[in-house]
């Protein structure tokens, strides 16, 4: 049964290897020593940022191009920054249909180069940034979750956050590759990288899935984000279970300069080929180097976020 093999995979994240550690302490412990809650934050922040904006920092394994570069996909072009920069009325704010946000509103690029989701504490960018860090580092079950240093995740699931996206298999895809590239390129290993790609994949890249446990405090929840048609039902569907039975309309162009203030820019937002800064890791060198190909590899049948 497939809930059967969500607990597997679940187990799989949550026992790393033969050091009996979480994903997030183990790498924790190899690329910044001290595995506590401010470190595994940390980790978390040099992750994302780097799968939304690419290569930051030094040294690095292989190249990312991040979310926001426009990219392909088992050979469809691929183009997320629209989701991001308000450019689609794909945003959910509790209405009957999406809305125009710029989740890039606060310094775009710049901060994250910094290590920060962004310049200030009150933004679109930093709230999205923020949930971000939250959500994977409990996905990859970071022992000081919910604790002062690492607070836990404050957003909504996840098939609501995408649910007028309609995002297609390949912009899932190229997004769950991006993730793995990201992790490949601080060192995380192939069987860990494959690990997690499983897990994104049987818990967000099916149509109609039933309510699943992701995040513990928040119970049972709708956890789909390809939600297109052309996305595969998941083998235990519950359409009537999502608005409208789960048929999701592509969302709408958004004007430019709209009245909420959230109009389409991307002025500063993706950095090219950025490689500079010094290393951020102390033991890096000790992780074991990992085959980029493998990422590919296991998410061919894959369908962002």
């Amino acid at each position: 049964m497939r809930s059967s093999s969500l607990f597997a995979l679940a187990g799989t994240l949550a026992a790393a290897a033969a050091q009996n550690m979480s994903l997030c302490d183990k790498y924790t412990t190899a690329l910044l020593k001290d595995n506590n809650a401010t470190n595994q934050y940390t980790l978390l922040t040099l992750l994302v940022n780097t799968v939304v904006i690419g290569n930051y920092t030094q040294p690095n394994k292989n190249r990312v191009p991040g979310i926001l570069a426009p990219g392909e996909y088992m050979g469809e072009q691929v183009n997320l920054l629209p989701y991001f920069n308000g450019e689609l009325k794909s945003s959910n704010r509790g209405g009957s249909s999406g809305v125009s946000i710029n989740f890039l509103d606060d310094g775009g690029a710049a901060p994250l180069m910094m290590n920060m989701p962004a310049n200030s504490t009150d933004s679109n960018q930093y709230f999205l940034l923020t949930h971000l860090y939250q959500f994977f580092g409990k996905l990859l079950d970071c022992s000081g979750y919910s604790t002062m240093n690492f607070p836990k995740y404050s957003g909504v699931d996840m098939a609501s956050a995408h649910a007028f996206m309609a995002l297609s298999p390949s912009e899932f895809g190229y997004f769950v590759t991006q993730v793995g590239l990201a992790a490949t390129s601080f060192g995380v290993s192939s069987s860990d990288v494959s690990a997690v790609a499983d897990v994104l994949n049987t818990l967000f890249g099916y149509r109609c899935s039933p309510k699943t446990t992701v995040i513990p405090e928040m119970g049972e929840t709708l956890n789909s984000i390809c939600q297109n048609e052309k996305c595969p039902l998941d083998p235990n569907a519950t359409c009537d279970a999502y608005p409208n039975k789960g048929i999701v309309m592509e969302p709408e162009l958004a004007m430019a300069n709209a009245t909420n203030g959230t109009g389409p820019s991307s002025t500063g937002m993706v950095p090219s080929g950025i490689t500079t800064g010094e290393s951020e890791f102390s033991g890096a060198a000790t992780v074991e180097r990992a085959a980029v190909g493998v990422v590919v590899g296991l998410l061919a049948f894959a369908v962002t976020f």
